[in-house]
């Protein structure tokens, strides 16, 4: 996958080649001029188009990859293109007569490196026509060559994308096809609940009365964590079928943070939690409003969770040259270091009682890691046992 790096040895190998041969050849050409029919070996530098000299192992390894790569010039026109990147439609036609233009998405891609320096990757399908074929699915990497020419690589994942979208499918649609009994069970319970419900003056009431009201409020409590699981099955399930490139819009900061606080403040005061502000006003990145909202919503009602009465869940927000971050840090019961970086993979639970406990699933900061790294930015969390947790959301503000 790593093509510049590849490129640029080569290079680096036709350059030493090239010195070696000159300091070679005032020895060599006495002996190959002495030799009758044999060719001398001429260095680059003597064969103008380079192409069966070391100068050409370059170009010849780039053309053998089966991994296209396209190199962009400032203006964002292909100026090195191989057969790879031609076979998977990663040019355009341009605007005069003969000229070719790149992918938009890989110029799209350029921009982005050349304006945060940062390497950028993403893994998309691109239509193949308009004859019912199969998209093309691409893992796209792009990397600053310098301050003004962008390399991108493409791989094909085509296969793996398919059976993605098979589980995909699959999940949907079971979870789909649960919900309906999920809510019946659900009804069910709540009239055994009100069946079972004692009258005031029958303060003890029967032991089969009392266990039978037992039994409907634990059936009632784990079909709706069931219904629970479903519903962010789905939302998942959603996520990962969704383009990863989401149209840029701008999105103010304080609109989100006040979003968040609307959707947590009734489990707050359950709790007696007090929710806090600090940090930076009039921030703004780019996204999905509502799917930045989900994410930092998730992990607030994530810390309300796991943390005890009378507590604190402070958000903070911090700015620098290309990012904005959002810090969701809670008085908890925390996380043990060898957990915390893998609270973000599915189903996985730090204290898996707890978790029961309070109705998790397991799929929370599952979706808020996907919805982040859709937006192209990244998330973190730190943690103390007994002293609570910390998770930043760092998005890009451009």
């Amino acid at each position: 996958m790593y093509v510049v790096g590849l490129l640029f040895a080569a290079l680096a190998v036709g350059v030493a080649a090239g010195g070696f041969a000159r300091t070679r050849r005032s020895d060599a050409s006495a002996t190959a001029d002495r030799t009758e029919g044999t060719a001398a070996i001429d260095t680059d530098e003597e064969r103008p188009s380079g192409k069966r000299g070391m100068k050409g192992l370059g170009r010849k390894s780039l053309d053998s990859l089966r991994v296209g790569v396209v190199v962009l010039d400032p203006d964002d026109n292909p100026v090195l293109i191989n057969p790879a990147a031609r076979a998977m439609g990663l040019l355009r036609s341009g605007g005069e007569p003969g000229a070719i233009a790149a992918h938009p998405i890989l110029r799209t891609l350029a921009g982005q490196v050349r304006r945060t320096g940062v390497r950028r990757e993403v893994e998309l399908d691109l239509p193949r026509g308009r004859d019912g074929s199969a998209p093309l699915g691409l893992h796209l990497r792009a990397v600053a060559l310098n301050a003004t020419h962008v390399a991108v690589e493409a791989a094909d994942v085509t296969e793996s994308h398919r059976l993605a979208r098979v589980r995909r499918d699959f999940v949907a649609n079971v979870s789909h096809e649960l919900k309906t009994p999920i809510g019946a069970l659900q009804l069910l319970a709540e009239a055994l609940l009100d069946a079972t419900e004692m009258p005031d003056e029958d303060v003890n009431g029967s032991e089969d009365l009392i266990a039978a009201r037992r039994f409907a409020e634990r059936i009632h409590h784990e079909s709706a964590r069931m219904g629970r699981l479903v519903t962010e099955l789905l939302e998942l399930t959603r996520l990962q079928g969704a383009e990863p490139l989401p149209t840029l819009e701008p999105v103010a900061v304080d609109w989100v943070l006040a979003e968040v606080m609307d959707r947590t403040r009734t489990p707050a005061a359950a709790k007696d939690i007090e929710l806090l502000y600090h940090g930076l006003r009039g921030a703004t990145v780019y996204g999905n409003g509502g799917q930045i909202a989900t994410a930092v919503t998730n992990l607030v009602e994530n810390a309300i969770a796991y943390s005890g009465d009378d507590t604190k869940v402070t958000l903070t927000v911090r700015q620098d040259d290309a990012w904005v971050e959002i810090d969701v840090a809670d008085q908890g019961i925390g996380i043990a270091p060898d957990d915390v970086d893998r609270i973000f993979e599915r189903f996985y639970r730090a204290d898996q009682a707890r978790s029961r406990a309070t109705g998790g699933t397991g799929l929370g900061l599952a979706i808020v890691k996907h919805l982040v790294e859709a937006h192209g930015g990244s998330v973190r969390a730190t943690s103390t046992v007994g002293a609570g947790t910390e998770v930043a959301v760092i998005l890009p503000d451009s």
